[in-house]
């Protein structure tokens, strides 16, 4: 397995038969080379998208215009997503699974916000947030999307048991890196833990050193955009 940060929010997910992208915001991403894109979409089989918010969604019809990828998200923005040319979406609900080949994708709940603004005209509503589970190669990974900690990851944790945690951790529009320590500590078993959205912005948190120390039992890795970790 390979996960490939993108960075921001974005990964690239190399695992069992699949290679799915997950918020693969890429042009306007300042962490992201946005002449290194080939690399980072070629023989893409899926993406998935957590909500509608342009840091997470805003590259997804080019993505799978230019390689042929369905979109998995929550309904309401398969609706959006799906009547542009070109696109092929399926929408889902927080409980469903998918399979993906020999991968199963469980969408699970989030506590955020969720709107689209692609025309530029205003917000438009976009479904509820939500995070992913995704089980493959002997391994779950948790995907939390943007979130604050919530109590039902007592029972995402109990349901999946993932190994495998990659968090928002940047704060201010999301959970920070002392309250993902906490969710970890509380509501998981993580054996690997990748923090995500930070760095990104001013006002996001430029280390994850406090959610390192914080877990000293679990192997935090700070990614690199475009440089995989191999599980």
């Amino acid at each position: 397995m390979k996960i490939i940060w993108l960075g921001h929010s974005g990964f690239r997910i190399e695992i069992g038969d699949q290679v799915l992208l997950v918020d693969p915001w890429l042009a306007g991403n300042p962490m992201f080379p946005e002449d290194r894109r080939a690399q980072a979409i070629t023989g893409a089989t899926q993406i998935l998208l957590t909500h509608g918010h342009g840091d997470h969604a805003s590259s997804a019809e080019g993505i799978a215009r230019d390689t042929g990828a369905p979109i998995l998200c929550i309904h309401e923005l398969s609706n959006i997503l799906g009547a542009k040319d070109g696109v092929e979406a399926t929408g889902m609900g927080k409980g469903g699974t998918v399979m993906l080949g020999n991968v199963a994708v469980t969408m699970v709940n989030a506590a955020h916000s969720s709107s689209v603004d692609f025309a530029g005209d205003g917000p438009v509503y976009a479904g509820g947030e939500a995070g992913f589970m995704i089980e493959g190669e002997d391994h779950t990974i948790y995907v939390s999307g943007d979130t604050d900690v919530m109590a039902d990851m007592k029972v995402l944790g109990d349901l999946h048991a993932p190994d495998i945690g990659i968090l928002c951790a940047g704060g201010h529009y999301t959970m920070d890196m002392r309250r993902a320590a906490y969710a970890c500590k509380t509501f998981f078993e993580f054996d690997t833990v990748i923090p995500c959205h930070y760095k990104t912005f001013p006002l996001l948190a430029q280390s994850a050193q406090p959610l390192i120390d914080a877990l000293p039992e679990i192997d935090v890795i700070e990614p690199e955009v475009l440089k995989a970790i191999e599980i």
